[in-house]
């Protein structure tokens, strides 16, 4: 068994070599490169992104990519496409092929067949010299010195450059396409992603009780009303406007502090001016309002009027934490 020493050196070896690699590649960005991005962003077609092998791995993340940022895009296995799927490829379609050496038995059948078809090919390779650098409409160099791995085989090095090389196409593209971050919610609905990108404070209110006392409410009324509206706190209104807020520590601090409870009256252990959030405002700014000020509890109003509260454990319950 290797050292602990041995496997972190080999570790940031292998982050060292990938990364310088990765820098590396901006001095292969070329016309090419931009009159590749502008030909997607001016198709009236989907992109399809094909490869064998670890390249065809990567071309499926590089679809993923495209799709959840704008562009329409189809993975297509090199393979595959020889053996009847090239019937994925439509009229208007452009066609992103990736190989590390450009010369794979596959790509030589397949990158003939495409161009008769009138697509285009966008060839991600580090190979420019090869036969998918020269019969591609655009070649997009993706060349590394060599792999991570120590015999220089497994593609390492190489298939991280190609998917760095499909990020930029993705995030240029996105430019290009003005895509929002409410364009990204409608293709992130789901999880915790999608929630922060388009959940509303007043989404999270809903179903929350809404406590409330007056500025001389009792103290043991004020209790009550915390404890039967289960969020660990209650508004203080007074003509309608929120003037204050106390919580479960508020009281918990009166009781050490305040031997005889019986005249106190919520307005002698209120926090005066509370942190509010508009009922439209998105949940995560919620978060980031309690983070701030270090409270768990949030008051909510829309226009003005007193409409709920929000708890950190309504922000857990979505999964936006």
């Amino acid at each position: 068994m290797k050292n602990k020493n041995t496997i972190i050196e080999n570790a940031k070896q292998t982050i060292l070599i990938e990364s310088k690699a990765i820098a590396n590649l901006v001095n292969f960005l070329n016309e090419d490169f931009e009159n590749a991005v502008n030909f997607i962003h001016h198709s009236n077609g989907r992109v399809i992104v094909t490869g064998i092998g670890k390249s065809a791995n990567i071309a499926t993340k590089i679809v993923a990519t495209l799709n959840s940022t704008g562009t329409p895009a189809i993975f297509m296995h090199a393979a595959d496409a020889i053996h009847g799927d090239l019937g994925i490829i439509q009229k208007n379609d452009v066609v992103v092929c990736i190989s590390k050496s450009g010369n794979t038995p596959e790509i030589k059948v397949l990158v003939p067949l495409i161009k008769n078809y009138g697509n285009k090919v966008i060839a991600i390779t580090g190979n420019p010299e090869s036969f998918l650098g020269i019969n591609a409409n655009f070649t997009l160099n993706s060349y590394v010195e060599r792999e991570a791995c120590p015999n220089n085989l497994a593609p390492t090095t190489s298939t991280t450059a190609q998917l760095v090389i499909g990020d930029a196409l993705a995030v240029c593209l996105l430019e290009l396409n003005n895509f929002s971050s409410k364009d990204f919610a409608k293709y992130h609905p789901g999880g915790a992603l999608g929630k922060k990108l388009y959940l509303r404070v007043s989404d999270l209110i809903i179903n929350n009780e809404l406590p409330q006392v007056s500025p001389t409410t009792e103290i043991k009324d004020v209790i009550i009303e915390i404890s039967k509206k289960r969020l660990g706190t209650t508004a203080v209104i007074e003509n309608n406007k929120i003037v204050g807020i106390i919580t479960d520590g508020d009281l918990r601090r009166m009781l050490t502090i305040s031997p005889d409870i019986s005249k106190i009256v919520a307005k002698d252990i209120m926090s005066k001016n509370p942190k509010t959030i508009q009922a439209e405002a998105m949940a995560i700014e919620a978060l980031e309002t309690m983070e701030n000020n270090k409270i768990s509890q949030i008051l909510v109003e829309d226009n003005s009027v007193y409409t709920g509260v929000v708890h950190l454990h309504d922000l857990l319950k979505e999964g936006i934490f």
